[in-house]
């Protein structure tokens, strides 16, 4: 078979029963022809065929088709083949036009007998008419079947009398999600991913967090303890932490990798976690991880003990990591020299520290932290905030990063500029990029791919469109960035030695924060600032005010200060929004610019700081969720310069080009703006654009508020931070009875 394969152009490596069936294809069906996308192999699987080539280092091809294009002509046999029934059956089919092979006809679930047990989500009717539909049987008996399906509830409640006999037998036992995702997915999925038997799978564990109900999975991931913190961490799930294990060095080398990779089109999104780690008396134990990301239950994971012997131990971990990401060990380690292998993985290059999401205060530490810190009671409160585990952890939920193996938030500075340079990259390639078919779906997916791979995530998707980019990627890129520096400024409270950590982070801050009292004059011109132009957050169909809870002047020895700012034209007090874990980034280096031009809304005046003199344009930034109520916004002066250029669309790359070489102030009009009649001049001639929001002469610009923006940070300076509570409007209380 193999070589009526080699004969014929199609591939014949794999397993026997892989060869097999792509004989058959050819036998009765005709010689695929190549990928049109890639010149690939086709090959087929469940309901359709699929390609078996790569677009790419860091892409498998994603064609499929139901229907592929096939070579004519009479099937070439090898000379050496001396089998007379081959011979003579292809004889047979000389001058006969190959049939046509219709998939459809062909189940997902064909030549698999299936039971059904207990009270299931849906009818019984239902999944039997879709198990019949696809190919399969139904049978009334666990004896004899593939496996049973059955609702995650039947183990907690004491499971069916099939359930019961399915467990006794050591027949598979799966969700009824099996069923519904092999026919979504057109392809049998595997029975272990969707186990609920086993022990030690305990309720709707037997899906990949990724599977998960979106709520279900926060509450999974914030709950979770954070296994790997950082370079020098132990792995949780190794168990040798307690025993006073901590990783392995030599010569300059910590023994501590992670490794990620995302291909969608190959429908695989792992992790690896490769560490040697020495116990007391000189036990080096290696410790290996491997498998999909947020589903522990199918990964392979061992610790082995080599006791004394280090060359060994240290040979396993080098073969491993080649094996790994097809790559040496050493010229990564000492040199970050690297090139990413189809098919292989790729290293995250965590840094040596701890994680915010492990080394910052813990919801049950947070009293005594406070009850500890010298600093002045109001800014104890919102240190004590920016300080927390909880806004890191909500952050990187909300952007798909917060896988809880790996550390996303201690990241070396050289993998944040790789992901930085990549984006960049693709900026680029998009301008460029075709609009549709195959082509677009090869690009978009790759481009997919290396971003999932460089930052992790338990929900990959295929990306497509600026829209995409500049909500994932640039904004992902610059909160993990600006996690990364919290990181580096909270350390680890765990294990410090400090007794008041909140006012040792408040030093590291370099920054003077102190409350605004509320009958100064500051106070009442801010929350008339706030009330005329905000506009309620509507969050599907609910709508959210804000109050302001309390306000804090900024005084950051990494800003200019005001003295120096107040010496610049055309100054505007403006309204700058950012989420809570973005804040210490801000007080300790000030605004940074946007990562890169995206002609959307948030990036498009390119490498810019970006503010607004509506309230409503901040708050969509500010807001967090309707759990958490709490968030900030940011009111800066800025010097719009000399000249400042009004801008009512989207400006092109070379304006915007233009713009950024020029440092120039820029306005871009809303389709809202403050009434001009009601703004009013501050202190040292800073402009207040304070009135109400009324419709402005752009009605169809991208922007709903004005926006302004800076260039040269040196022309912003952080002012004021609004601490606000976002509050439910027209909310019924529905008394206690």
């Amino acid at each position: 078979m193999r070589k009526i394969l080699q004969a014929n152009e199609q591939d014949a490596s794999g397993s026997e029963d892989a060869v097999v069936p792509r004989c058959e294809d050819v036998m009765f069906y005709g010689p695929l022809d190549k990928c049109p996308v890639c010149g690939g192999q086709l090959e087929c699987k469940g309901l359709e065929y699929k390609c078996t080539g790569t677009h790419s280092e860091w892409a498998c091809c994603s064609f499929s088709t139901n229907n592929p294009s096939r070579r004519g002509g009479p099937i070439k046999v090898p000379d050496d083949v001396k089998n007379d029934f081959v011979r003579k059956w292809l004889k047979q089919q000389e001058g006969n036009k190959y049939p046509k092979r219709n998939l459809d006809d062909e189940g997902i679930f064909s030549g698999m007998m299936i039971a059904l047990s207990g009270r299931m989500s849906r009818s019984h009717g239902y999944f039997k008419e879709q198990i019949m539909k696809h190919g399969g049987k139904v049978n009334n008996s666990v004896i004899g079947v593939t496996c049973v399906v059955a609702s995650p509830a039947e183990r907690h409640q004491g499971g069916s009398g099939g359930f019961a006999e399915a467990l006794e037998r050591g027949t598979p036992v799966v969700s009824e999600n099996w069923i519904i995702d092999s026919v979504q997915k057109k392809e049998k999925q595997p029975l272990a991913a969707y186990d609920i038997a086993s022990d030690v799978v305990p309720e709707g564990r037997g899906l990949p967090l990724g599977n998960l109900d979106p709520t279900e999975e926060a509450i999974e991931t914030l709950a979770a303890e954070l296994k790997l913190a950082g370079k020098r961490a132990v792995h949780k799930d190794s168990k040798l932490e307690k025993d006073g294990g901590h990783i392995y060095e030599k010569d300059g080398i910590i023994y501590n990798c992670a490794f990620s990779m995302c291909d969608l089109g190959g429908d695989i999104n792992q992790l690896c976690i490769m560490q040697l780690i020495m116990v007391p008396e000189n036990h080096l134990h290696l410790y290996y991880k491997k498998g999909p990301i947020g589903h522990d239950q199918m990964a392979e994971e061992r610790v082995e003990d080599f006791g004394s012997r280090f060359n060994d131990a240290i040979k396993e971990f080098v073969r491993l990591f080649e094996e790994v990401t097809g790559n040496e060990f050493e010229p990564w380690e000492r040199e970050k020299k690297f090139k990413k292998k189809c098919m292989k993985m790729y290293p995250l290059d965590m840094d040596d520290g701890v994680d915010v999401r492990h080394g910052g205060v813990a919801l049950r530490q947070l009293g005594a932290a406070a009850a500890h810190c010298k600093l002045d009671p109001s800014v104890t409160f919102i240190m004590k905030q920016l300080c927390s585990q909880e806004i890191y952890r909500y952050a990187l939920t909300e952007m798909g990063h917060d896988v809880p193996d790996l550390p996303i938030g201690m990241l070396t500075d050289l993998h944040l500029k790789r992901g930085e340079k990549t984006l960049l990259e693709w900026k680029q390639d998009v301008e460029s990029a075709p609009e549709s078919g195959p082509a677009a779906d090869a690009f978009w997916m790759e481009i997919s791919n290396k971003w999932f791979t460089l930052f992790p995530t338990t929900r990959p998707y295929t990306m497509k469109g600026y829209e995409h980019i500049a909500d994932n990627v640039a904004s992902g890129l610059e909160t993990v960035r600006d996690i990364n520096v919290a990181s580096r400024l909270i350390g680890d409270v765990f294990g410090s030695t400090l007794d008041d950590p909140l006012s040792q982070c408040y030093k590291k801050l370099g920054c003077s924060i102190n409350r605004v009292v509320e009958d100064s004059e500051d106070y009442k011109m801010i929350l008339k600032y706030l009330e005329k132009t905000y506009e309620p957050v509507k969050v599907g169909d609910v709508v959210y005010s804000a109050t302001v809870e309390r306000i804090y002047a900024v005084e950051s020895s990494a800003l200019p200060s005001y003295d120096e700012i107040k010496k610049l034209p055309n100054k505007v007090l403006l309204w700058c929004g950012t989420r809570s874990s973005n804040l210490l980034r801000h007080l300790r280096d000030g605004f940074v610019p946007a990562v890169c031009h995206i002609p959307v809304p948030g990036y498009m005046f390119g490498k810019a700081i970006v503010c607004s003199d509506a309230a409503a344009e901040a708050a969509r930034y500010g807001f967090t969720a309707v759990d958490r109520p709490e968030g900030y916004l940011v009111l800066a002066v800025a010097s719009l310069g000399k000249e400042i250029q009004e801008i009512t669309g989207t400006p092109g790359s070379e304006d915007v080009k233009r713009m950024e070489e020029k440092k120039m102030g820029v306005k871009g009009v809303g389709r809202k703006t403050t009434d001009p009649s009601e703004h009013f001049t501050w202190r040292d001639g800073v402009t207040v654009p304070c009135g109400k929001l009324v419709p402005s002469t752009n009605k169809d610009g991208p922007l709903e508020y004005n926006e302004y923006a800076v260039y040269d940070p040196k022309q912003v300076s952080i002012a004021f931070l609004v601490g606000v509570k976002y509050e439910e409007q027209n909310m019924e209380v529905v008394p206690d009875e």
